[in-house]
């Protein structure tokens, strides 16, 4: 159903068949909006990224967000967690399909922060 506003005769507005769970914008904005996420899937766009590569990669995050983050997108079907050694225990993560079909909605994104200047405050 499609959302829309009417006016009654008294100037009051009243929403009329209003959503009672979450859009498809919003769906995927829980997805791939949260805090880091966004980056940590435009940085994993080439090739496996080792966990330390990314957590230089992403400059202001946390440890603890590095750790959490690509966990999250792992369950979401989104990043392949790899063990590639026991001792020391190293890590890579990699984009699945359902990851990489991200891309073009973060591309643009990027291009249109880029070509507005987008300053955060």
């Amino acid at each position: 159903m499609k959302s829309r506003v009417e006016t009654d005769s008294k100037g009051r507005k009243k929403v009329l068949d209003a959503c009672t769970e979450p859009c498809a914008i919003e769906k995927g904005m829980r997805l791939i909006g949260g805090k880091w996420k966004g980056s940590i899937i435009y940085h994993l766009k080439d090739e496996p990224v080792r966990f330390n590569d990314l957590s230089r990669m992403l400059g202001g995050a946390t440890k603890k967000m590095v750790d959490q983050r690509p966990k999250e997108l792992e369950q979401e079907g989104m990043v392949l967690r790899k063990v590639i050694s026991e001792r020391p225990v190293a890590v890579t993560y990699e984009l699945t399909e359902f990851g990489r079909s991200a891309l073009s909605i973060l591309e643009a994104l990027r291009k249109w922060s880029e070509s507005h200047d987008i300053e955060l405050s």
